[in-house]
């Protein structure tokens, strides 16, 4: 089960709401199945539907996991107005089945969801997780 700090959690949402309307995104890392890291990665697309990572940002943050002995554990972002579920996009560019895939959904701005998934092969299965 992903473990994750409240902090990251809380630290993710704040990213959400500051890049609305646009989706944000980034990178968690940590040891085992517990989220240590936080990379908040720009959203080079800029675009309410889809996202890119900017790819020096993505490349720093790969290197900091490496200098720690981190690994990735999970990849990031949000729907503005849909559900906390992969779009049909968000599958076909699933690259890293060994992954979690985590999506806040600020569909309801009062309320907002947080979900987590793992992608292998086109299949989704929604996974359990903790905040700690």
């Amino acid at each position: 089960m992903l473990k994750i700090p409240k902090t990251i959690q809380e630290a993710i949402f704040s990213q959400a709401f500051e890049e609305d309307p646009n989706e944000c995104c980034g990178l968690l890392s940590g040891v085992g199945e517990t989220v240590s890291r936080h990379y908040r990665i720009r959203n080079q697309d800029q675009s309410p539907t889809t996202y890119l990572m900017e790819p020096k940002e993505q490349f720093d943050a790969f290197a900091d996991m490496r200098d720690h002995q981190i690994d990735l554990l999970a990849i990031y972002h949000s729907h503005t107005h849909t559900p906390a579920y992969p779009s049909a996009t968000d599958v076909r560019l699933a690259w890293y089945p060994e992954c979690y895939y985590l999506i806040i959904s600020l569909q309801d701005k009062k309320n907002p969801q947080m979900r987590v998934f793992r992608i292998i092969d086109g299949k989704v299965s929604e996974i359990e997780f903790q905040i700690i």
